[in-house]
């Protein structure tokens, strides 16, 4: 994260702007709207910038910038068309310890202005860290269409009755929970649809009527995060992201999902890796119980789908005798996501009627798999966590009938921006994991489908290799 995102309360402050055009005309209209004193500094004013310093009277200068000019001033921007007087004005500002922005240069700039979604007193800004105002601007467009302009109304609503909900409620995990009910429920609808005296006598007479130390009980979402890609989440699951108070992941949910999680919500890495789990099975289960128990909203995430390999059906098991309230969020599962995402389709009518999916793990080193039926062609046979025993696997399906140059497919970490696709047959397929150095998580793919590859591919974060 290269800028920390802050609101600066610069009410009365003193903003100096150094510029004339259009550019300095936008940042003037946003700093006189958060309140700030203007003062304007430029040899020539634009028709537009003359006429808001007429409309809001601020201090203007028309001349060159003076490095007097940073005398108490508590913020500097500069938008000139001169590249060197920027570059001079953003150094001294500097050396004065200044917050200072130089417009399109963010190397000059120890703060940036985001692209503003204004639903006062809701903000949201959006950045792209200086790499792109456009898009920026973009993202803030599809803001704009989808945040009620209502929001801002419903802040204040919940504002103004602030200090009466704290003496109900003392503990501020019990509001929380009350506001989170009001805001998903009535009031904010009565809000949206602008009946703002009704929404305001039910948030009073959600007030009365409630009672300090409820019990609150506690509830587990089992969501299945999907391969990797975040945008491959349902909304179902981002929204019980947003509401956790205790978040428990494995260890295939990507960063970039786990950074949608709620953020001040507590985190415990519940992994595991071949031989080396950070907590048993049977230790999550009872984890999700206690925490439960507790009063919390328990967030089990677990990579792909969380009734296909994933132990969901042990965990809600445990809900059930300990009769805990839960949801399920089924999530894409591996083979269905990575092999999309690798041009293989898992079912085709000329090459494959049936597709199984296997776990090539193997348990204490027996071998439980009905080989025979996992050799039979026309079909496509999927192994989840099968990268250990990888040439086990060739060996067995050719053993019992499966030809040596039956297509087969590794995908490494697929839909991610780092998704590896290699190419190959029953027979070059484990010297593909040596030779290439394949890690998990990666799916293998056997079937006559994998020769689609050549044609139907799209998604190149990587390369493809045979």
């Amino acid at each position: 994260m290269k800028y920390l995102p802050i609101f600066l309360n610069i009410s009365n402050k003193h903003c100096l702007v150094v510029g004339g055009g259009s550019i300095a005309v936008r940042k003037i209209e946003l700093l006189v709207k958060a309140g700030a004193n203007v003062r304007l500094v430029a040899k020539d004013l634009c028709p537009s910038m003359s006429s808001l310093q007429q409309q809001h009277g601020f201090e203007s200068s028309v001349r060159s910038f003076r490095e007097s000019d940073l005398k108490e001033v508590d913020l500097v921007i500069a938008a000139t068309n001169d590249s060197k007087l920027n570059a001079d004005i953003s150094s001294l500002a500097r050396a004065k310890h200044l917050p200072v922005n130089v417009v399109d240069n963010p190397d000059l700039c120890s703060f940036i202005m985001p692209s503003i979604v204004d639903r006062d007193p809701v903000q949201i800004a959006v950045s792209t860290g200086g790499a792109s105002p456009v898009l920026a601007r973009l993202l803030r467009s599809h803001l704009e269409s989808t945040i009620p302009a209502a929001y801002g109304e419903l802040a204040g609503l919940v504002d103004s009755y602030r200090n009466q909900v704290k003496q109900v409620f003392p503990k501020v995990e019990e509001r929380r929970v009350f506001w989170e009910s009001v805001l998903e429920g009535s009031v904010a609808e009565y809000v949206f649809s602008g009946r703002a005296d009704d929404a305001r006598e039910l948030l009073g007479n959600l007030i009365k009527d409630s009672t300090a130390n409820p019990d609150y009980r506690g509830e587990v979402y089992l969501v299945g995060a999907g391969p990797g890609d975040p945008d491959l989440l349902t909304f179902k699951a981002l929204r019980l992201m947003q509401k956790c108070d205790v978040v428990v992941y494995d260890r295939l949910v990507s960063e970039p999902i786990l950074d949608m999680v709620r953020r001040d919500a507590e985190k415990i890495y519940a992994g595991k890796a071949r031989a080396e789990h950070s907590i048993s099975q049977e230790n999550i289960n009872q984890l999700l119980v206690r925490l439960a128990l507790e009063g919390k909203r328990v967030l089990r995430l677990k990579g792909g789908d969380p009734f296909i390999f994933g132990r969901g059906g042990e965990e809600i098991g445990e809900l059930i005798d300990n009769n805990i309230d839960f949801q399920v969020v089924p999530g894409i599962t591996a083979a269905s996501g990575c092999t999309t995402y690798a041009g293989i389709p898992l079912t085709h009518r000329d090459h494959s009627q049936a597709c199984i999916f296997v776990t090539g793990h193997r348990k204490e080193g027996n071998s439980d798999l009905n080989w025979e039926m996992l050799s039979h062609s026309n079909q496509t046979v999927v192994f989840y966590m099968g990268l250990d025993n990888v040439k086990r696997i060739c060996d067995s399906l050719k053993a019992h009938g499966r030809g040596d140059s039956t297509p087969a497919a590794l995908i490494e970490k697929g839909t991610t921006s780092v998704q590896r696709v290699f190419i190959g047959d029953l027979n070059t397929l484990p010297e593909l994991v040596e030779r290439n150095n394949v890690r998990a998580p990666t799916l293998i793919i056997v079937g006559e489908v994998v020769e689609l590859h050549k044609k139907l591919h799209w998604y190149k974060p990587g390369k493809e290799i045979k």
